[in-house]
């Protein structure tokens, strides 16, 4: 009986050593490619999209020649993306609040259609289209790089402001 204790204390003390030893070196391996929403990092977002949006880079580089990209736009009440188009599809998954996309040349809330959380949508290559935000909106968009912007009207790029 004595030998089948000091056996099970052993295997247990082992097991404790490594439990110790597991938990002091802690796997960071998902810290660059997983995120809780408490960790996504924002900043501002790029000048390509007027002031008052944050911006966050989940995967890859959306300014790269190639490649894929995540991003996501957080949006405040009443965000307005003027008129615009890309060169590659964007494909959009509305994460948090109501996004509001109309499609052509103006900017017309009557022509837009209501996205709320949880809704997906992809517009191919040159499709022209604007946004509005309803309520604090979180968008997230995935593609293949590079995410560009172009503006129907060339007067609406933040960007080119003087």
């Amino acid at each position: 009986m004595k030998r089948y204790l000091s056996l099970t204390l052993a295997v247990a003390g082992m097991f404790s050593a490594g439990l110790a030893f597991t938990s002091a070196t802690p796997d960071h391996s998902h810290e660059r490619n997983a995120f809780t929403p408490d960790t996504i990092p924002w900043g501002p977002a790029p000048p390509v999209v007027r002031p008052g949006a944050q911006f966050a880079v989940l995967e890859g580089d959306p300014t790269a020649s190639t490649g894929d990209f995540t991003i996501r736009l957080k949006m405040p009440d009443g965000f307005r993306i003027a008129p615009h188009f890309h060169p590659n599809r964007e494909n959009v998954t509305i994460i948090s609040g109501t996004f509001k996309v109309g499609m052509g040349d103006e900017f017309d809330t009557s022509k837009m259609t209501a996205f709320g959380a949880g809704s997906f949508a992809f517009l191919d290559p040159d499709m022209h289209h604007y946004a509005m935000a309803r309520g604090e909106t979180i968008v997230q968009v995935h593609g293949q790089a590079p995410l560009q912007f172009t503006y129907v009207n060339p007067n609406d790029d933040p960007s080119k402001s003087k």
